[in-house]
């Protein structure tokens, strides 16, 4: 990390040799600009995955339901049968049946507000909270059939495991995904620092008469690539992460998503993406300068 804090503070000399124009000088600018971008779009993914899966989990460890659907002349009967198995259940720290007005609150998003409830084949819930332990889900589906046969226990696990896969899944994909972005930037800029030594081969040659390093001349394009890899990728992560301080936060409202902005310490990691697209066009301009070095001292 000291050679390359040294490496950006560079030469004076060093500064005419590489020129400051051209294409190279924005095609290095605008991958890194681009790649930044990019890499901080999947980071934030990567992150809200992570609080996605964590939300799920946990909001949905410790709960389960119990429906009650049977005849409206049994169902209040039922109810009560299913409340006093539950309370003497091990692995169930309280139940709860949602009352009418609790029930058309929770259906809302899905049916609107303002239809008799009563009217429609509408099971009762009962609302659990479990142990870390939880109850013995066999049994006490056997005990709920024998003592209330319109009530169906629910733990929840067929929702949660796919949820929690898919969130999984999609931060794996995220970490991938800035993978491959950290391999394209580290390609672009071989190419261009490639070519802008090849392009200036004469210089090179003039260079190396006069007495100057091998060493000397590829730190001079090194140092020149890196910093327009920072400086561009420096105002692309900008603009993405500026750009997430726009999107309406969606986390409190939804009951299946979470916000896509960023969330405390999650933007130190933003902020280091300027920093890895600069080490990563050090490593790449290092690599592609010897080589290039070598093959015009071979001419």
């Amino acid at each position: 990390m000291s050679r390359f804090l040294r490496l950006l503070r560079g030469h004076p000399a060093a500064e005419q040799i590489v020129p400051r124009a051209g294409f190279t000088a924005w095609l290095t600018g605008l991958t890194a600009f681009a790649m930044a971008a990019l890499a901080v779009c999947a980071l934030a993914a990567t992150f809200a995955a992570g609080r996605l899966a964590d939300r799920w989990s946990s909001e949905l460890a410790r709960s389960s339901t119990v429906q009650v659907l049977a005849p409206a002349e049994e169902v209040d009967r039922q109810v009560t049968a299913a409340l006093a198995a539950l309370r003497t259940t091990p692995g169930i720290v309280s139940a709860r049946a949602l009352d009418m007005a609790e029930q058309e609150a929770l259906l809302a998003p899905w049916i609107g507000t303002g239809l008799p409830l009563d009217a429609l084949p509408v099971p009762r819930l009962i609302v659990i909270e479990e142990t870390v332990e939880g109850p013995d889900a066999a049994a006490l589906a056997l005990r709920l059939t024998a003592e209330a046969p319109g009530a169906q226990y629910d733990d929840h696990t067929r929702w949660r495991r796919p949820m929690i896969a898919a969130a999984d899944r999609l931060r794996l994909i995220s970490g991938a995904a800035l993978a491959l972005i950290l391999f394209a930037t580290a390609a672009m800029v071989t190419l261009a620092s490639r070519a802008a030594l090849a392009a200036n081969a004469r210089v090179i040659t003039t260079l190396r008469l006069v007495g100057a390093e091998d060493r000397f001349i590829a730190g001079a394009f090194t140092r020149r690539f890196t910093l327009r890899a920072l400086i561009g990728a420096g105002l692309g992560a900008a603009g993405a992460a500026l750009a997430f301080l726009f999107v309406p936060d969606v986390g409190a409202e939804g009951a299946f998503v979470t916000g896509l902005a960023p969330q405390g310490q999650e933007w130190l990691a933003l902020a280091g993406v300027p920093l890895i697209a600069a080490i990563t066009a050090y490593i790449a301009t290092a690599r592609a300068a010897k080589r290039a070095l070598n093959t015009i001292e071979e001419a």
